[in-house]
């Protein structure tokens, strides 16, 4: 990574993860986008970078746009290592034209890609087994006992090769009883789809939310076990599954959120200013 007396340059890095936030599209909190903050972006994505280095990762979804932090900080060269290439499926097709833009823009497009997806559909057979990483900050599954995130992290699995690694970031709090239940079922889920947890990093990243803003993450780190068969077919999911995945009473019932007008979302949208100019002056 790029350094400045041994360190990571935290000017360079917060200014390049800055640039990634202007291009961010607003949170849609009816699907759980809370986003996190630009610190902890910035040192997750330094983190990604060296653990997946080398590999082709696959982000099951990805609001807060550390896929795009990894590619554009790796051309600024304020991280000297990171992913060969980047996916990101997203059901939100605000976020796949967000990644397609800037990384047209920024010339990176050759190491980040972007497609419509939603994890209600199997995974496109041509994906099934094409990646050794994967990372997803899914729906954290307050109010369906982990089974949202337990979605998001079997069409990780399924995108995974033999010898795969991956990142769940999921809520992270012992005086919350229903993350302890979320993680210690995300984990048995895990073990019995052939990954094992390698490390936990606990209550890491804080976020942009306001009916629980000491709420923190983790990254649970998985790798696949040695004996484990890469999938070969993938199915949609059955109506059970569906239920309180966004939250309590928040089915899931969209297929996909579509972009209608593009905003440029670095700067204020039309609606909500007006200008009231000095008398006599147009």
């Amino acid at each position: 990574m790029s350094k400045a007396n041994g360190q990571l340059d935290l000017r360079r890095a917060i200014n390049a993860v800055s640039d990634v936030i202007q291009n961010r599209p607003q949170p849609l909190r009816e699907f759980d986008q809370i986003y996190m903050k630009a610190g902890d972006m910035v040192l997750q994505t330094s983190l990604i970078a060296q653990r997946f280095a080398g590999r082709k990762l696959l982000f099951m979804g990805d609001g807060d746009s550390i896929s795009l932090c990894l590619a554009y900080l790796m051309k600024r060269e304020v991280l000297e290592t990171g992913p060969e290439s980047i996916l990101v499926l997203d059901f939100d097709e605000r976020m796949v034209r967000a990644v397609e833009r800037f990384a047209d823009r920024e010339g990176i497009a050759d190491r980040i890609q972007s497609r419509l997806y939603n994890c209600i559909d199997g995974l496109p057979s041509e994906l099934l087994g094409q990646f050794n990483a994967f990372y997803t900050n899914p729906p954290w599954g307050a109010h369906n006992a982990g089974e949202s995130v337990k979605v998001f992290v079997e069409r990780c699995i399924e995108a995974s090769n033999a010898d795969a690694v991956g990142v769940v970031v999921i809520a992270d709090d012992p005086t919350v009883a229903w993350s302890q239940k979320v993680l210690a079922e995300t984990q048995a889920f895990a073990l019995g789809q052939g990954f094992y947890v390698q490390e936990m990093q606990t209550k890491l990243h804080e976020y942009h939310l306001d009916d629980a803003p000491d709420l923190r993450s983790c990254n649970l780190f998985f790798r696949s076990l040695p004996d484990r068969k890469v999938a070969l077919r993938s199915y949609g999911l059955h109506a059970p599954r569906l239920e309180d995945f966004y939250g309590r009473s928040q089915n899931l019932r969209v297929h996909y959120v579509r972009e209608t007008n593009r905003v440029d979302y670095g700067k204020a949208f039309d609606g909500t200013y007006n200008l009231e100019h000095l008398e006599g002056k147009p």
